[in-house]
């Protein structure tokens, strides 16, 4: 027997009278072609007053309209008892502070030790099952707030969102030389390198990517700033300060740049320090905005305070 998800309710209005069943799903519950072709497949996936109804038919003033989502399992995504910090949760999202070092989703040779492995386990432990849906992804040594949604509704809702730019990302990032700017806006287009394709460039070619900064501190060879993407492409952040000629402390990828960047700042930090810091968005059911801080990283503060000793 099938299990379902919290159903997603609609009551209608009196403006809508007449409407088809199919303008309410997609223009008012804003339920995608996709779903909407899934929930066609399943026995009470779209249900008009209680009963089944073909999406051709008409509403009618306070007709209630109700979207049954089957749960879903990660049954490829092996349970793995791992430290998780839990920014927020409730029956629709999961918003986590990932720590630097983790890899979001399994990939080829990596399956385990993964956000995902820990996120599956929790869920597993409450009777949850649901299928790991992260909403944006953070590179592996990245730190920070990370969004993930419980149902493909949610995710598709903040996945929209997120193509429009009304989803708020906020960095904070340690990187070397001394920037002159105090703010600013990186507007250079990124791709693929073809000679090392695992490394990303700013090329005239690439695609669209923009990033504003605006510094923070500045300390004798390295500055703090806080950072907003308007893109999200891969590595951006990464790219787009080491074309400015200040590339991020401990960023092994990414380290040769201009010569603002020759400074020969030691600091005990082992990875890129990065961390995305705030995250904000439009929650997709109660549709009032929400914001997300995740604290910063011990590995990153043992940095700035080195900094400000000298």
């Amino acid at each position: 027997m099938s299990t379902y998800y919290e159903p997603l309710i609609y009551n209608v209005s009196a403006e809508e009278d007449g409407f088809y069943l199919k303008t309410i799903l997609q223009n008012r519950m804003y339920v995608s072609r996709k779903l909407l072709s899934r929930l066609k497949l399943t026995e009470k996936g779209i249900l008009l007053n209680g009963k089944r109804e073909y999406i051709s038919v008409r509403v009618h003033a306070g007709d209630v309209v109700e979207v049954h989502m089957e749960q879903e399992v990660s049954e490829d995504i092996l349970p793995q008892e791992l430290p998780l910090e839990i920014l927020y949760e409730d029956e629709h999202l999961l918003i986590v502070n990932k720590a630097a070092g983790m890899i979001v989703h399994p990939t080829h040779g990596h399956y385990v030790n993964t956000l995902a492995n820990g996120v599956v386990y929790y869920w597993q432990q409450q009777g949850k099952s649901y299928r790991f849906r992260p909403i944006h992804r953070l590179d592996q040594e990245t730190s920070g707030a990370l969004a993930i949604a419980k149902n493909p509704f949610v995710h598709q809702q903040v996945s929209e969102q997120m193509k429009v730019g009304e989803v708020e990302k906020e960095y904070l990032a340690l990187v070397h030389g001394v920037m002159s700017a105090d703010e600013g806006t990186v507007d250079a287009p990124i791709d693929r390198d073809p000679e090392e394709p695992h490394i990303r460039i700013v090329t005239e070619s690439g695609y669209a990517a923009i990033t504003h900064y605006k510094v923070v501190q500045r300390f004798p060879e390295a500055t703090l700033v806080r950072l907003w993407l308007e893109t999200g492409r891969t590595h951006q952040i990464r790219v787009h300060m080491q074309y400015l000629g200040h590339p991020l402390l401990g960023d092994k990828l990414y380290k040769q740049a201009a010569t603002e960047a020759d400074s020969s700042v030691e600091v005990g930090i082992e990875r890129h320090a990065l961390h995305a810091c705030r995250l904000g968005f439009t929650h997709p059911i109660t549709k009032g905005r929400i914001e997300f801080n995740a604290p910063m990283p011990s590995d990153i503060g043992d940095c700035l305070l080195q900094l400000q000793q000298g």
